[in-house]
C-alpha cells in the first residue's frame, strides 16, 4: 500500500460543490469539467464528482491541519455542520469531523507527529 491519493465525494450540485470546497481549501481545482473536479490538496486528489443521491456517511478521510481550533471554526463558518466535535485521541494528536452541505462526511487530523505544511493560499 502507498498511502492515501485519493478522496472522491458525490454531491448533488457539482458547481455549488466546487466553489465551497475552493473556499474551504483556499484553492482552485486543477480539473474542471460537468463529469468530475479534482484538487490537489498537499499532493493529494480531493474529487468531487456528481450524484443526485447521495447519502454521506459513506467516506471518511482526514486532512491535516495546522490548528484545528481555527481550521475547524473556520469550515463550519462557511456552512459545515458538525459531525464529530475535537477530539485528542492521544498524546498531541486531534481528530474531528464535519458535514459538507451535500452531507458528506470530511475529516480534519492535527498530528504533530507528521509535522505540519503551512496552509495553501
Amino acid at each position: 500500500m502507498l498511502g492515501l491519493r485519493t478522496v472522491i465525494y458525490r454531491v448533488g450540485d457539482i458547481q455549488k460543490a466546487k466553489e465551497w470546497y475552493a473556499a474551504v481549501f483556499l484553492q482552485q481545482p486543477y480539473f474542471d469539467a460537468p463529469f468530475y473536479v479534482g484538487f490537489n490538496i498537499g499532493g493529494y486528489e480531493l474529487g468531487l464528482q456528481p450524484d443526485e443521491t447521495v447519502t454521506g456517511d459513506n467516506v471518511l478521510a482526514y486532512w491535516g491541519v495546522n490548528s484545528m481550533d481555527e481550521d475547524y471554526q473556520r469550515v463550519l463558518s462557511l456552512g459545515a455542520t458538525v459531525h464529530e466535535a475535537p477530539a485528542n485521541v492521544g498524546g498531541e494528536i486531534v481528530v474531528a469531523t464535519v458535514k459538507d452541505p451535500w452531507n458528506n462526511v470530511i475529516g480534519f487530523i492535527y498530528n504533530p507527529t507528521f509535522g505540519q505544511e503551512p496552509a495553501a493560499h
